[in-house]
């Protein structure tokens, strides 16, 4: 038979079946065809040598028609239906590629040094593995998330304009994080996740949300407590902070004074820094003038906190940070740690099982996650479900900054 007999009108059903089941990556050992009308089975009694017709909807056995072929024409199966219908795919072979890529598309996201690093981003990508790839394309994905990491890396701003921010951290593109792009959406939700909270709904919710991760803050109203700062020089920042400290009180910095700090520098001695204004006010109480160093986050650090940490850590400080013992403190605390080069203070999970000891009855722990410094901390605090507040270890954090401590946990130095 003829090249151009197999290319007839009435045999094209027959090898569009076969080009579709053999396209499909598995064995096949029948087709079925159909339904032919009467000019298709002549057809294809013709090309397998029957001495009647089949039915309109027949199987036809692949050896069955490789020898029909052999016999006529000398070539497989495969070579008729790739020269007659096109190029022969292999579908079960491509899903496994494209299950590969998405698995490790996913395995990427989870194991970023930014997820990592603030572990409350888990949820927001099991979000973005439940939501899939966008348009189903892994590379499109990739591209996106990438982007939305750097972004998140690159938080708290330092409270420039959305679109400023959004220039100086993605190569130029000053309308990357306008309101209603994908990118946009997608590190509002990372950002709601972290603070845990709702994701917005809406304009105003979206430019809180903006706002407290350091975009357009007012630099007047976004303040940082300090007490004990003694830096030299005669800047502004320097001037206010002695003032303070030689008064025994605190001072509120304003993202104004510390973006113009004037001469600004400060000795290489440990800053300790605590969640909560009570832990100050109680230092402040019982050391007045000579308190040591201390800063202030009162709860999520805004941009002056993180602006005034990387200062003082640039002048040589050794920044240690404590907060609640919970969830919202343990995300707290993995933010600051990520956010700035301050090392955990009492924050072990020996220091956790001391103080439950000692105060077995308090508030519930809430959503915890997992805690960076010290894997086994979550576990310990999950097992006894009671959150240990600052306030509640407030003796020994003060007693910390009167003997010089500040680092490790309470089984290594002693209550």
């Amino acid at each position: 038979m003829s090249d151009r007999s197999l290319r007839r009108p009435e045999l094209h059903p027959v090898w569009l079946a076969f080009h579709d089941r053999l396209s499909s990556g598995r064995p096949v050992s029948r087709v079925r065809i159909g339904p032919l009308n009467d000019a298709e089975r002549e057809a294809l009694a013709d090309l397998l040598g029957l001495d009647r017709l089949p039915d309109a909807k027949p199987f036809i056995a692949l050896t069955r028609l490789e020898a029909a072929l052999a016999e006529t024409d000398g070539r497989t199966v495969r070579e008729v239906v790739a020269d007659i219908v096109g190029p022969i795919d292999d579908r079960a072979a491509d899903r496994r590629r494209t299950n590969d890529e998405r698995a490790a598309l996913w395995a990427w996201l989870e194991n970023h040094n930014t997820v990592r690093s603030q572990p409350a981003l888990a949820d927001w990508a099991t979000h973005c593995r439940g939501a899939g790839p966008i348009h189903g394309s892994v590379t499109r994905t990739r591209e996106l998330l990438s982007a939305a990491l750097t972004v998140l890396a690159a938080l708290p701003a330092g409270g420039e304009p959305l679109p400023v921010f959004a220039a100086h951290t993605l190569d130029g593109d000053s309308h990357a994080l306008d309101d209603g792009t994908r990118l946009s959406s997608l590190v509002l939700r990372a950002l709601s996740t972290v603070y845990g909270v709702e994701p917005p709904d809406g304009a105003q919710q979206r430019r809180a949300l903006w706002a407290r991760a350091g975009i357009a803050d007012d630099e007047l109203s976004t303040t940082v407590l300090t007490a004990g700062l003694c830096p030299d020089g005669h800047g502004t920042l320097s001037r206010v902070t002695n003032a303070c400290t030689e008064a025994g009180q605190a001072a509120s910095l304003t993202l104004a004074q510390l973006r113009t700090p004037g001469e600004f520098r400060f000795p290489a001695v440990p800053v300790h820094i605590t969640e909560n204004p009570s832990i100050m006010a109680l230092a402040l109480r019982r050391f007045g003038p000579y308190c040591p160093p201390l800063v202030c986050t009162s709860g999520w650090p805004n941009s002056a906190s993180i602006h005034l940490l990387r200062m003082l850590a640039a002048e040589g400080a050794e920044l240690r940070y404590h907060g609640d013992f919970d969830g919202e403190g343990i995300r707290i605390a993995a933010y600051v740690l990520d956010k700035t080069s301050a090392a955990p203070w009492r924050m072990t999970a020996a220091d956790y099982r001391y103080s439950v000891a000692e105060r077995p009855q308090g508030p519930p722990a809430g959503r915890l996650t997992e805690a960076p410094w010290d894997q086994a901390l979550t576990p310990a605090i999950a097992e006894h479900g009671v959150a240990v507040l600052e306030e509640m270890v407030a003796d020994l954090l003060v007693s910390d900054l009167t003997s010089g401590k500040g680092s490790g946990s309470t089984s290594a130095h002693g209550a």
